[in-house]
């Protein structure tokens, strides 16, 4: 009788039943891609699950689970603590030792497996003050740490194995699974809760609209797993028979990218922002017609539409494109690359036109870690996609727009609430419909187009609305621009606060002036910089009403990233904290 999936686990036995792949898991070790087949998979986290429960490990018992990059260890580790009941809770590894102790403190775990050296510094600061922890295991081999080889040795022995059998009949798909504190842009993380069935129903609800071939498909996994929106992939991936190569850091993804050759990958708008500015600056470096032809065809692709909708004159054209430039796009990111979703912040339409004028088609999607997490995606086939869009709700999941523009979801997906405060919980639900706090609008299509952050959306002192995300997606359109804040609540006028792209604003400044400084201060300080901000700026004005735009700015000499607490672990500028952080230039923008 085939496998009925239910719960999170029957996703792995299915694939073992379906497609028994002999490259069901792929980590690089000592520079070698190390695969990991289905049955093996099957066998690891079958012997996880004995040693556990050796360990005294029970049904309900919070199992921490923390790790640097995606690892195959990882998804051995999810299904032997599933199986038996216990519950899941990932870590993002970059969060502050303080959000660490409350995490541990707050979930209660009881048993915590650390990838490296680096996080059991974090996991030790903090450890002697959580009484539930009994021990950390280590991926890596970490001297004076255990490690999680230690689990399946426990576990080798198979005499304990109908007890497993036994929980593991005993996990109902109503029974929480996972615990995902999400790390937002303000206030202490919440614990969303999700039950077995909240994942599952979003994995076979969202398959539909994927473009994956069981066993003829490879997928790069490189967004923190943590993440419910790579997680879920994960489980997606298992049930479409498609191997799972995990990249090795951000740094090295060009090369991950041509070694696997992947058909599928998941990305942020960030990610995509990053590997477009390479492209762009590798072309600027062209001479002659190579240069001429290399920026038609960018061009070209910026104006791009879906189904053929330019006519067959930009097609012929598009088709030329693809031939003499397009393709070496392609051949730098594998090759095979056809599809990339995108999620967790806005994508830029010139992104999505450009890539998928280039036959890597960019479908962005939406949803929220308390919608498992998704709610809506574009899909290339049966008119499914609409560039600027978020797309159509997933089956199942049904979506309306409250009075006041916010996006109310509804469906098998919403979270059975937040862990430990049923307050909170009830002030985001009205009946079966969850309040997102994104504000939105539906096309007569049934498209979904997101329009602001409800909460970010702020009120100037003369009265008008300002929605900073839009003001900040049109201004990272820059190269001289890595990051920006839009502020200005209950001020005059809205303003902002940007962290330059130092590399390139120090090649553009190697051009243009003889002497740059080694310190960003100085280089933010020259007046020629400046004055090329402005124009920027002005650039990104054009498209806005006069009330809107960005009349003063202030550059900053550091780097946001997750590590400083300045960006969320799916690099989304935390607000308060880069407001606080920089209240001397938020003051001098203000004349404080």
């Amino acid at each position: 009788m085939p496998t009925e999936i239910t719960r999170l686990f029957d996703f792995t036995y299915y694939q073992l039943e379906k497609h028994n792949l002999k490259k069901a898991l792929v980590t690089k070790v000592n520079g070698e891609w190390v695969a990991t087949s289905t049955k093996e998979f099957i066998d690891k986290a079958n012997a996880i699950s004995r040693g556990l429960l050796k360990l005294g490990v029970k049904p309900g018992d919070k199992i921490g689970v923390i790790s640097s990059t995606n690892r195959t260890e990882w998804n051995i580790l999810d299904v032997g603590v599933l199986q038996i009941g216990a519950v899941n809770i990932p870590i993002y590894p970059t969060i502050s030792k303080e959000d660490y102790e409350y995490i541990f403190n707050h979930a209660e775990i009881t048993h915590c497996f650390i990838s490296d050296a680096g996080l059991l510094e974090k996991v030790d600061a903090v450890k002697a003050n959580v009484p539930t922890l009994n021990s950390v295991y280590s991926f890596d081999v970490i001297e004076g740490c255990k490690n999680w080889t230690e689990v399946l040795e426990l576990g080798s022995d198979t005499e304990n194995q109908s007890e497993v059998e036994k929980l593991k009949s005993a996990v109902k798909p109503s029974d929480l699974a996972t615990i995902i504190y999400t790390s937002g842009t303000t206030g202490k993380p919440k614990g969303v809760m999700l039950s077995h069935h909240n994942i599952v129903s979003n994995v076979l609800d969202s398959f539909p609209r994927l473009p994956l071939m069981a066993g003829k498909t490879n997928a790069l996994s490189f967004l923190p797993v943590c993440h419910v929106f790579e997680r879920m992939l994960h489980y997606l991936y298992q049930y479409s028979g498609t191997s799972i190569y995990f990249a090795e850091s951000i740094e090295k993804m060009g090369e991950n990218l041509r070694e696997v050759k992947p058909h599928f990958m998941s990305v942020v708008p960030r990610l995509l922002e990053k590997v477009y500015d390479g492209i762009i600056a590798k072309g600027s470096q062209l001479k002659g017609i190579k240069k001429m032809l290399f920026f038609w065809a960018v061009d070209l692709g910026l104006k791009y539409e879906p189904y053929g909708k330019n006519g067959w004159w930009y097609e012929k054209k598009l088709a030329i494109a693809n031939k003499l430039i397009f393709s070496k796009w392609r051949e730098a990111l594998g090759g095979n690359l056809a599809t990339m979703v995108s999620g967790s912040a806005a994508l830029q339409p010139r992104l999505a036109r450009v890539f998928s004028a280039a036959k890597m088609y960019v479908m962005e999607g939406y949803g929220l870690t308390e919608t498992s997490p998704v709610a809506t995606v574009n899909m290339y086939k049966d008119n499914y996609f609409k560039i600027g869009t978020v797309g159509k709700p997933i089956r199942n999941v049904e979506l309306k727009i409250a009075e006041d523009g916010e996006i109310l979801v509804k469906g098998p997906n919403i979270m059975q609430g937040y862990y430990k405060d049923s307050e909170k919980t009830q002030s985001v639900m009205t009946g079966d419909y969850f309040h997102t706090g994104d504000k939105g609008e539906i096309d007569a299509e049934g498209f979904l187009k997101i329009t602001g952050r409800k909460k970010e959306i702020f009120k100037t002192s003369g009265g008008k609305y300002i929605a900073p995300a839009l003001l900040e997606n049109e201004m990272k359109q820059s190269r001289f621009i890595e990051q920006i804040l839009v502020i200005g609540e209950g001020q005059k006028m809205p303003a902002a606060i940007i962290q330059p792209n130092f590399k390139f604003l120090r090649d553009w400044a190697k051009i243009h002036h003889e002497n740059v400084p080694e310190s960003n201060e100085e280089l933010i300080a020259n007046p020629h910089v400046i004055e090329r901000f402005q124009k920027e700026i002005d650039k990104g004005n054009r498209n806005f009403g006069k009330w809107e735009t960005i009349k003063r700015f202030e550059l900053t000499p550091d780097v946001w990233g997750v590590d400083n607490g300045l960006l969320t672990p799916t690099m989304k500028p935390k607000r308060e904290q880069i407001i606080a952080k920089y209240k001397h230039l938020y003051d001098k923008i203000y004349e404080k």
